[in-house]
């Protein structure tokens, strides 16, 4: 006679809500697929149109190109650039190619720009609070001239920096950042320079600052918080270092169910599932799927804000 199978250990699975796309992402990934159906493949996409490795590869086997720099593409094929912005040297090299390109960026990354370049036009140097190397901050800087942006990662910066001589200053941020140590290094800034202006409206973006409010309500109850995104995603990377400041035991980032580390479930009882803003949700239930093969699960939404923000697509795909 054979043995009963052992019961599977019980696994409460709270959702986070906001999750997964944002309303810039899904408008950069829609204006890559209505540029393979209006004009067919290929279509060349500078850099990756979001950070996420699944939707890339998706779209690669519709008949997307990526690309690191224009000169890779030709003449005669459509070109997209990135949701993260480019510098003004880009489009202003494919005008003098005469190359038809569209701008994916999502249009809260543009105010930033556009901010940025206000405070140049009134005489003021920026500082801007971001990740050195980021396709956001290499667009950003790439707004101004040389020399007229400081790049502040660190409070060690914030304390570090010094004036160019008595240039009055203005900072901006990028748009993925963790709300709680952007507000560290402002105060590090303020406490220097009193006179600093805020900016319009928060540069952190609605998206990332309603999907780590979302995390820190699940780090609160949870054993492990697991997070969906790629690696090379700031806003995915933040939610992991917000999960833990709020008190998770643990937080990991999986790009999809097959990098779960199973050691990390043991003696796990509530775990917390999120994802960044460039994760498909098709992800977030591959992970759900595979829990369930594992454990007697059971899954409830926290009942967060559901975003209703959308985007317009450029008119070039939609007349």
């Amino acid at each position: 006679m054979s043995a009963e199978p052992l019961p599977r250990p019980a696994l409460s699975i709270r959702m986070a809500t906001p999750r997964g796309f944002c309303a810039g992402v899904d408008r950069a990934i829609q204006i890559v697929e209505r540029a393979l159906e209006r004009f067919g493949a290929p279509v060349y996409v500078r850099h990756e149109i979001v950070h996420n490795k699944h939707v890339v590869e998706r779209l690669r086997s519709l008949g997307a190109v990526f690309v690191k720099e224009l000169d890779e593409c030709p003449d005669d094929r459509p070109v997209v650039f990135s949701a993260h912005g480019v510098p003004k040297s880009v489009p202003a090299a494919a005008k003098a190619r005469n190359l038809f390109f569209l701008d994916a960026t999502c249009p809260l990354v543009s105010k930033v720009h556009v901010e940025a370049e206000r405070h140049h036009a009134a005489g003021r140097h920026i500082l801007l609070i971001g990740h050195a190397g980021h396709p956001e901050v290499v667009g950003t800087m790439g707004q101004l001239p040389a020399g007229a942006v400081s790049l502040i990662e660190t409070v060690e910066d914030a304390e570090t920096f010094q004036r160019p001589g008595d240039t009055p200053l203005a900072y901006a941020t990028q748009t993925t950042l963790s709300l709680d140590d952007t507000a560290e290094i402002i105060a590090a800034l303020k406490a220097r320079f009193p006179e600093l202006p805020d900016p319009h409206k928060e540069d952190i973006c609605y998206a990332t600052t309603n999907r780590q409010e979302a995390v820190k309500r699940l780090a609160e109850a949870a054993d492990l918080v697991l997070v969906v995104g790629s690696p090379n995603s700031s806003n995915s990377a933040r939610l992991v270092e917000v999960a833990m400041k709020a008190g998770a035991r643990d937080a990991r980032l999986i790009d999809d169910a097959s990098h779960i580390d199973w050691a990390w479930l043991e003696g796990v009882r509530h775990l917390g599932l999120t994802a960044g803003a460039s994760a498909p949700e098709s992800l977030v239930q591959g992970v759900i799927d595979a829990l369930a093969a594992r454990f007697d699960v059971t899954v409830e939404d926290d009942g967060g804000a559901r975003e209703t923000v959308t985007f317009k697509l450029p008119r070039a795909l939609t007349g």
